[in-house]
């Protein structure tokens, strides 16, 4: 069976992944001699070869002669990152930083309504994973997290003590933002507000739908 021109081989599949990792781990491209090394590949060449395979089914870029050049879709070149050009993730809807509100939006969903976000903020290089939330209410107001600011949140399913997530309340149907705790046999997503109370729940309640890692503060 012939295979189509989109599909990878088991190396070029492993060789992406292993870009993927990378730069979520370092925040820059591998260079060849590291998927080389790494992957323990017989040469360069090789490598060198299974990468244009990849750009030409779409799967990454290279940046010329550039060292450690690789890019994924998405992520912005070296020239842009020397100018300060920004970048755009999709809004994906509202979050509420105050009661968990009911039928929230569903974070999986694409979106054409993109935000600009300032170079600044430095979270391109995992542009990938990236989503925007806007924030309604302020119980994250000591996190200087305010009623209509934009949350950047990157695609996650699990959290540290501590990090600031989009947890989703499976029994409520209901997604909130609040710093998150794993205390055993409960959860408690605890606000940034010291006029409010967290909230406590069974490890089987909630989801993680992402981590903040960036914040657009709104300007009204």
């Amino acid at each position: 069976m012939m295979r189509s021109n989109t599909s990878l081989s088991p190396r070029q599949e492993s060789i992406l992944n292993y870009i993927q990792q990378f730069i979520s781990d370092h925040g820059y491209s591998p260079s060849i001699r590291d998927i080389q090394m790494n992957l323990k590949i017989s040469s360069t060449s090789v490598v060198a070869y299974n990468l244009k395979a990849l750009q030409e089914k779409g799967k990454l870029n290279r940046e010329g002669k550039i060292s450690r050049g690789i890019k994924l879709p998405g992520m912005r070149s070296v020239e842009d990152l020397a100018a300060g050009v920004g970048f755009q993730v999709p809004l994906l809807g509202v979050i509420t930083a105050g009661t968990p509100l009911p039928n929230p939006e569903d974070t999986s969903t694409n979106t054409t309504e993109m935000v600009e976000v300032p170079p600044a903020l430095g979270v391109s290089d995992r542009l990938n994973d990236v989503y925007a939330l806007r924030v309604r209410g302020q119980s994250m107001i000591d996190a200087l997290i305010d009623d209509g600011d934009i949350v950047l949140m990157r695609y996650q399913e699990t959290a540290e003590n501590g990090q600031m997530v989009a947890a989703m309340l499976v029994n409520d149907n209901a997604v909130t933002l609040k710093r998150f705790y794993h205390e055993g046999e409960r959860i408690r997503l605890q606000p940034a507000n010291s006029t409010m109370s967290p909230i406590y729940t069974p490890p089987d309640n909630v989801l993680i739908r992402g981590r903040v890692v960036g914040v657009i503060r709104s300007l009204m």
